[in-house]
Protein backbone atom coordinates (compact mmCIF):
# COMPACT_ATOMS: atom_id res chain seq x y z
CA UNK A 1 0.00 0.00 0.00
CA UNK A 2 1.00 3.59 -0.27
CA UNK A 3 -0.29 7.03 0.01
CA UNK A 4 -2.30 7.95 -3.23
CA UNK A 5 -3.84 11.75 -3.69
CA UNK A 6 -4.92 10.93 -6.92
CA UNK A 7 -7.95 12.47 -7.52
CA UNK A 8 -7.65 14.86 -4.66
CA UNK A 9 -7.29 18.75 -4.88
CA UNK A 10 -4.89 20.21 -1.86
CA UNK A 11 -4.75 23.81 -0.95
CA UNK A 12 -0.90 24.91 0.06
CA UNK A 13 -0.39 28.20 1.43
CA UNK A 14 3.10 29.82 1.63
CA UNK A 15 4.09 27.64 -1.11
CA UNK A 16 6.67 29.95 -1.76
CA UNK A 17 8.59 29.10 1.18
CA UNK A 18 10.73 25.98 1.87
CA UNK A 19 8.02 24.43 3.61
CA UNK A 20 5.44 25.17 1.26
CA UNK A 21 7.25 24.14 -1.41
CA UNK A 22 8.35 20.78 0.06
CA UNK A 23 5.07 20.14 0.58
CA UNK A 24 3.59 21.14 -2.63
CA UNK A 25 5.64 19.04 -4.47
CA UNK A 26 5.46 16.15 -1.99
CA UNK A 27 1.56 16.65 -2.93
CA UNK A 28 1.60 16.62 -5.80
CA UNK A 29 4.30 13.67 -6.59
CA UNK A 30 1.80 11.62 -4.74
CA UNK A 31 -0.78 12.10 -7.72
CA UNK A 32 -2.62 15.37 -5.68
CA UNK A 33 -3.96 18.32 -7.67
CA UNK A 34 -2.13 21.68 -5.85
CA UNK A 35 -3.21 24.96 -5.38
CA UNK A 36 -0.14 27.07 -4.58
CA UNK A 37 -0.63 30.09 -3.00
CA UNK A 38 1.70 32.68 -1.87
CA UNK A 39 2.24 36.77 -2.07
CA UNK A 40 5.36 36.41 -3.55
CA UNK A 41 5.09 35.79 -7.06
CA UNK A 42 8.41 34.96 -7.90
CA UNK A 43 9.26 31.97 -5.71
CA UNK A 44 5.45 30.43 -6.33
CA UNK A 45 6.51 30.82 -9.80
CA UNK A 46 9.45 29.01 -9.04
CA UNK A 47 7.37 26.09 -6.63
CA UNK A 48 5.07 25.51 -10.31
CA UNK A 49 7.79 25.18 -12.19
CA UNK A 50 9.35 22.45 -10.13
CA UNK A 51 5.70 20.64 -10.29
CA UNK A 52 4.85 20.84 -13.71
CA UNK A 53 8.71 20.02 -14.32
CA UNK A 54 7.72 16.53 -12.91
CA UNK A 55 4.94 15.89 -15.00
CA UNK A 56 2.81 17.38 -11.86
CA UNK A 57 -0.29 19.16 -11.87
CA UNK A 58 -0.69 22.53 -9.99
CA UNK A 59 -2.53 25.97 -10.21
CA UNK A 60 -1.13 28.81 -9.14
CA UNK A 61 -2.60 31.94 -6.96
CA UNK A 62 -1.04 35.02 -5.52
CA UNK A 63 -2.89 36.42 -2.68
CA UNK A 64 -2.02 37.93 0.71
CA UNK A 65 -3.39 35.71 3.54
CA UNK A 66 -3.15 38.41 5.93
CA UNK A 67 -6.50 40.15 4.03
CA UNK A 68 -9.23 38.13 5.07
CA UNK A 69 -11.28 38.31 1.69
CA UNK A 70 -8.16 37.00 -0.13
CA UNK A 71 -7.27 34.03 2.46
CA UNK A 72 -11.11 33.24 2.01
CA UNK A 73 -10.54 33.34 -1.89
CA UNK A 74 -8.05 31.01 -2.22
CA UNK A 75 -10.13 28.07 -1.35
CA UNK A 76 -12.59 29.81 -4.21
CA UNK A 77 -10.22 29.57 -6.49
CA UNK A 78 -9.15 25.87 -5.90
CA UNK A 79 -13.12 24.88 -6.24
CA UNK A 80 -13.37 27.09 -9.09
CA UNK A 81 -10.31 24.97 -10.79
CA UNK A 82 -10.81 21.42 -9.47
CA UNK A 83 -14.42 21.27 -8.17
CA UNK A 84 -13.59 19.71 -5.10
CA UNK A 85 -11.21 20.82 -2.25
CA UNK A 86 -9.85 17.54 -0.13
CA UNK A 87 -7.08 19.08 1.91
CA UNK A 88 -6.11 23.03 2.94
CA UNK A 89 -3.01 23.08 4.59
CA UNK A 90 -2.95 26.08 6.14
CA UNK A 91 1.46 26.85 6.17
CA UNK A 92 1.45 30.27 5.41
CA UNK A 93 3.25 32.33 8.83
CA UNK A 94 6.28 33.57 10.54
CA UNK A 95 7.41 36.46 12.67
CA UNK A 96 10.51 37.80 13.86
CA UNK A 97 11.91 37.40 16.89
CA UNK A 98 11.32 40.76 19.17
CA UNK A 99 10.85 42.02 23.09
CA UNK A 100 7.35 42.13 24.05
CA UNK A 101 7.49 45.66 25.16
CA UNK A 102 8.22 46.78 21.60
CA UNK A 103 5.81 45.43 20.03
CA UNK A 104 3.22 48.24 18.46
CA UNK A 105 -0.01 47.81 17.57
CA UNK A 106 0.25 47.75 14.03
CA UNK A 107 2.87 44.75 14.48
CA UNK A 108 0.47 43.32 16.80
CA UNK A 109 -2.34 42.97 14.40
CA UNK A 110 0.17 42.05 11.35
CA UNK A 111 1.53 39.24 13.14
CA UNK A 112 -2.09 37.58 14.61
CA UNK A 113 -3.71 38.31 10.97
CA UNK A 114 -0.59 36.18 9.24
CA UNK A 115 -0.41 33.36 11.75
CA UNK A 116 -4.22 32.76 13.32
CA UNK A 117 -6.24 35.09 11.42
CA UNK A 118 -5.69 33.90 7.68
CA UNK A 119 -5.68 30.14 8.85
CA UNK A 120 -9.12 31.26 10.62
CA UNK A 121 -10.63 32.43 7.39
CA UNK A 122 -9.30 29.61 4.87
CA UNK A 123 -10.64 27.18 7.21
CA UNK A 124 -14.22 28.77 7.70
CA UNK A 125 -14.31 29.19 4.12
CA UNK A 126 -13.27 25.17 3.26
CA UNK A 127 -15.43 23.99 5.97
CA UNK A 128 -18.80 23.85 3.68
CA UNK A 129 -16.93 23.01 1.22
CA UNK A 130 -15.61 19.75 2.97
CA UNK A 131 -18.81 18.85 4.44
CA UNK A 132 -21.00 18.88 1.10
CA UNK A 133 -17.85 16.83 -0.42
CA UNK A 134 -18.62 14.11 2.33
CA UNK A 135 -15.14 14.81 4.20
CA UNK A 136 -11.67 16.49 3.85
CA UNK A 137 -8.81 17.29 5.72
CA UNK A 138 -7.60 20.67 7.32
CA UNK A 139 -4.04 21.34 8.41
CA UNK A 140 -1.96 24.78 9.88
CA UNK A 141 1.65 24.64 10.17
CA UNK A 142 2.07 26.08 14.09
CA UNK A 143 5.56 26.23 16.19
CA UNK A 144 6.30 24.67 19.49
CA UNK A 145 5.99 28.40 20.79
CA UNK A 146 2.07 27.89 20.20
CA UNK A 147 2.74 25.26 23.48
CA UNK A 148 5.59 26.96 25.51
CA UNK A 149 6.42 30.58 25.85
CA UNK A 150 9.63 31.52 23.82
CA UNK A 151 11.48 34.56 24.69
CA UNK A 152 10.80 37.73 22.33
CA UNK A 153 7.68 35.37 20.20
CA UNK A 154 4.77 36.81 22.30
CA UNK A 155 2.15 37.48 20.10
CA UNK A 156 3.37 34.99 17.52
CA UNK A 157 3.53 32.06 19.98
CA UNK A 158 -0.50 33.48 21.04
CA UNK A 159 -1.21 33.62 17.26
CA UNK A 160 -0.12 29.97 17.13
CA UNK A 161 -1.74 28.85 20.24
CA UNK A 162 -4.62 29.84 18.82
CA UNK A 163 -4.95 27.90 16.09
CA UNK A 164 -3.42 24.58 17.86
CA UNK A 165 -7.05 25.79 19.79
CA UNK A 166 -8.98 26.19 16.34
CA UNK A 167 -7.95 22.72 15.13
CA UNK A 168 -9.07 21.54 18.59
CA UNK A 169 -11.88 22.64 17.65
CA UNK A 170 -12.71 21.66 13.96
CA UNK A 171 -11.64 18.22 14.86
CA UNK A 172 -14.50 17.74 17.75
CA UNK A 173 -16.82 19.90 15.83
CA UNK A 174 -16.94 18.25 12.59
CA UNK A 175 -15.33 15.00 13.27
CA UNK A 176 -18.69 13.45 12.93
CA UNK A 177 -19.07 14.91 9.24
CA UNK A 178 -15.81 13.25 8.10
CA UNK A 179 -13.42 16.28 8.89
CA UNK A 180 -10.24 15.82 10.30
CA UNK A 181 -7.99 18.95 11.55
CA UNK A 182 -4.41 18.61 13.01
CA UNK A 183 -1.23 20.83 13.18
CA UNK A 184 2.21 20.26 12.59
CA UNK A 185 4.69 21.78 15.18
CA UNK A 186 8.21 22.10 13.21
CA UNK A 187 11.73 22.92 14.84
CA UNK A 188 14.74 24.73 12.61
CA UNK A 189 13.41 24.03 9.29
CA UNK A 190 13.04 27.03 7.86
CA UNK A 191 16.30 29.82 6.83
CA UNK A 192 13.89 32.24 8.66
CA UNK A 193 14.04 29.53 12.27
CA UNK A 194 17.83 28.91 11.34
CA UNK A 195 18.67 32.79 11.56
CA UNK A 196 16.39 32.85 14.80
CA UNK A 197 18.29 29.94 16.17
CA UNK A 198 21.97 31.12 15.04
CA UNK A 199 21.17 34.58 16.94
CA UNK A 200 20.31 32.45 20.26
CA UNK A 201 23.08 32.33 22.67
CA UNK A 202 25.20 29.79 21.86
CA UNK A 203 24.35 29.94 18.19
CA UNK A 204 24.06 27.12 16.01
CA UNK A 205 26.59 25.14 17.33
CA UNK A 206 25.14 25.35 20.85
CA UNK A 207 21.44 24.37 19.86
CA UNK A 208 22.53 20.84 17.81
CA UNK A 209 24.40 20.36 21.32
CA UNK A 210 21.46 20.35 22.96
CA UNK A 211 19.20 18.96 20.22
CA UNK A 212 17.99 15.27 20.47
CA UNK A 213 18.73 14.26 17.19
CA UNK A 214 21.93 16.54 16.62
CA UNK A 215 20.67 18.01 13.09
CA UNK A 216 18.28 20.62 12.26
CA UNK A 217 14.96 19.58 10.82
CA UNK A 218 14.40 19.61 6.88
CA UNK A 219 11.46 21.34 4.76
CA UNK A 220 10.62 17.66 3.44
CA UNK A 221 10.71 16.11 7.36
CA UNK A 222 7.74 18.71 7.94
CA UNK A 223 6.44 18.01 4.14
CA UNK A 224 6.06 13.73 4.94
CA UNK A 225 4.25 14.69 8.51
CA UNK A 226 1.80 17.03 5.91
CA UNK A 227 0.80 14.20 3.48
CA UNK A 228 0.57 11.57 5.78
CA UNK A 229 -2.01 13.47 8.32
CA UNK A 230 -3.82 14.36 5.27
CA UNK A 231 -3.55 10.69 3.97
CA UNK A 232 -6.29 7.81 5.15
CA UNK A 233 -3.07 6.11 6.85
CA UNK A 234 -3.85 9.04 9.61
CA UNK A 235 -7.78 8.54 9.30
CA UNK A 236 -8.27 8.14 12.77
CA UNK A 237 -5.41 10.95 14.02
CA UNK A 238 -7.52 14.05 14.85
CA UNK A 239 -7.34 17.14 16.41
CA UNK A 240 -3.42 16.73 17.73
CA UNK A 241 -0.36 19.44 17.82
CA UNK A 242 2.31 17.13 16.23
CA UNK A 243 5.82 18.00 17.01
CA UNK A 244 8.30 17.04 14.25
CA UNK A 245 11.19 18.89 16.12
CA UNK A 246 13.41 15.86 16.94
CA UNK A 247 12.65 15.39 20.30
CA UNK A 248 13.00 18.62 21.92
CA UNK A 249 9.07 19.38 23.21
CA UNK A 250 10.27 15.50 24.82
CA UNK A 251 12.85 17.33 27.00
CA UNK A 252 12.64 18.70 30.27
CA UNK A 253 13.25 22.33 30.34
CA UNK A 254 15.49 23.61 33.26
CA UNK A 255 17.66 26.75 33.47
CA UNK A 256 21.16 26.54 31.42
Amino acid sequence: MKIDYSGKSVVVTGAGGVIGRASAILFAQLGASVVASDMNEESLRETAQSILKEGGSVESIVADVTDADEAAGIVKFACSKFGRLDVLFNNAGGSLPTPMERIDREQFHRIRSLNFDAVYHASMEALPVMVSNGGGVILSTTSGAGSGAVNGLAVYGAAKAGVNSLMRSIAVEYGQRGIRANAIAPSAASPGMVDWVKSRPGGLEGYLSKQPMGRLGTPEDVASVAVFLASEFAGFVNGVVLPVDGGIEAMFAVPS
